[in-house]
């Protein structure tokens, strides 16, 4: 087989271009099970008589992870330049490799490699192994769209970050000089104020550290009230961007049966077509056949108002 031929094959493999590709589905389903597997071996063996009965086989499951992740960088790598959106970069594979998901891919597999030139604290490398459930975001709708969302609010997201920055250092430098003569092991700097500072700006008021003086009673209300607001921003803006996705997915869904219906009529491949969109979308089959049925009703009143008949798409004048 030409070499190009067999990158774009295994490239289609990879990236499930064909949706009834049972190879394809199969390579996902597989990557999936594997990492769940790696999941969970990775909190069982935080439990020390479970780690001690089965440290075989946990081993066992970290080197075939592994070799299967390394094998999956490497064909993925080799395969970018199949990408259509790689075609007008000169260094596709440089761009590959500094996207999101390449990322995430060789932070799955690179403590082990680093392991064996480097001293790692088992428990963080546990812990950096454990970063390998990101690797199902490739294969999840939602978790995709929460990274777009993420991507596209990035400014607003900075933006409330500093707002955050700020109103902590404030908080902390009123919380010291209220506090710092009555409580100086608390109290005794700004550094060491802003742990109340961060407990009561973020609601969580642990409690192990509280003003008790008048002036710092009555900031530290101010600072809680504030906190509230704060606590509030990024979930507004989390849930604002989550919708408006959700709307554009369902204007690109709505779109496609309009094109689909200029027929009048859905024949089997258009179906096929449709419920390969609406996976990619991640949409439910009740809003999908949602959508089907307010742009019939609206094509159908389009008709009505321009007198055409439903059935034979005569005119009715």
């Amino acid at each position: 087989m030409d070499h190009s031929l067999l990158r774009k094959a295994v490239y289609n493999k990879l990236n499930q271009t064909d949706k009834n590709d049972p190879i394809g589905q199969a390579i996902d389903v597989f990557l999936i099970f594997l990492i769940s597997v790696n999941i969970v071996a990775v909190i069982l063996e935080t439990v020390d008589p479970i780690r001690d009965a089965y440290a075989s086989l946990f081993f066992s499951i970290e080197v075939f992870s592994v070799l299967v992740f390394s094998v999956e960088y490497i064909a993925r790598l080799w395969t970018c330049v199949e990408d259509p959106e790689n075609k007008e970069f000169s260094r596709p594979r440089l761009r590959y490799i500094l996207s999101p998901m390449a990322l995430i891919d060789l932070v799955a597999i690179l403590p082990f490699y680093l392991s064996f030139f480097v001293t790692f604290d088992l428990r963080f490398l546990r812990v950096l192994r454990l970063l390998r459930v990101f690797k199902l975001t490739r294969y999840s709708s939602a978790m995709s769209m929460l990274l777009d969302v993420f991507r596209e609010e990035a400014n607003a997201f900075f933006a409330g970050f500093f707002i955050l920055i700020v109103l902590l250092i404030l908080a902390a430098s009123g919380a010291y000089l209220a506090e710092h003569t009555i409580q100086p092991e608390k109290f005794g700097s700004i550094p060491e104020a802003m742990w109340w500072a961060m407990a009561t700006l973020t609601t969580v008021g642990y409690g192990d550290v509280t003003p008790i003086t008048a002036v710092g009673k009555t900031f530290g209300a101010l600072v809680t009230v504030i906190g509230v607001g704060m606590a509030a921003l990024p979930a507004g803006i989390l849930a604002s961007g989550l919708a408006d996705q959700l709307k554009r997915k369902r204007e690109e869904l709505s779109d496609q049966l309009r094109t689909i219906l200029e027929d009048g009529i859905i024949d089997e491949n258009e179906e096929t077509e449709l419920e390969e969109l609406r996976k990619s979308l991640g949409l439910s089959p009740r809003i999908v056949e949602s959508i089907k049925k307010e742009v019939l009703q609206k094509r159908a009143e389009q008709e009505l108002k321009l007198k055409i008949c439903p059935h034979c798409k005569a005119s009715l004048e």
